[in-house]
């Protein structure tokens, strides 16, 4: 990455919708775009980066973000409810069946640094829905996914996803995605829904 001769200012910007490495990808390519950005860290919900404040400030950077459908978090309480939506994300989508030996609440609580209860009340509060619930919308997303790779059984699957057995696995994705797993097989994989959609 070039180097650009400017004066700068560093901040590490919290963002909205950022849900897969191809968000990542998208923000770094389109911040360092304007050749006033450069890109220092970036993982989901963060982005550490240097700017000359001469050319952009924060309500720069916002417009560039929510032109790419994204968003700058300036609110504590939404950052807070983002960091919780991507911990989440990491966990169900990146993590490995290592992590379900850890309770999901422990796991946030660790990642996130404050208490589950907190997060859990500031999160209902400003989605409307519990964690727990947030929490299987994401994993029937990934069930999803996994069961159009056609790669693994059901019950590899479930082992994968931390259920206890295969029918308890199927009537959460029956009661989430409004139809069995063979159901959904046969539609052709096509209800797959984007992350960012899933609390509207």
């Amino acid at each position: 990455m070039q180097k650009h001769n400017f004066n700068t200012s560093r901040a590490t910007i919290l963002i909205k919708n950022m849900v897969s490495n191809s968000c990542i990808k998208l923000i770094r390519q389109e911040l360092s775009r304007t050749g006033f950005i450069e890109v220092l860290h970036i993982q989901l919900g963060t982005a550490d980066i240097q700017f000359d404040p001469q050319v952009m400030n924060l309500d720069s950077i916002d417009i560039i973000l929510r032109r790419n459908g994204f968003e700058l978090l300036r609110d504590p309480d939404k950052i807070l409810v983002e960091q919780i939506k991507s911990a989440i994300i990491q966990l169900v989508f990146y993590g490995n069946n290592a992590t379900s030996l850890m309770r999901n609440s422990d796991y946030l609580s660790e990642k996130i640094g404050r208490p589950y209860l907190q997060l859990s009340k500031v999160f209902s509060e400003k989605t409307g829905t519990t964690l727990e619930k947030f929490m299987i919308l994401i994993k029937v997303e990934k069930i999803k996914e996994l069961i159009s790779y056609d790669q693994l059984t059901l019950s590899e699957i479930a082992y994968m996803m931390g259920y206890s057995s295969v029918q308890y696995l199927s009537n959460q994705f029956k009661q989430v995605a409004g139809c069995t797993v063979s159901e959904y097989k046969q539609q052709g994989s096509k209800n797959r829904k984007p992350l960012n959609d899933l609390l509207g």
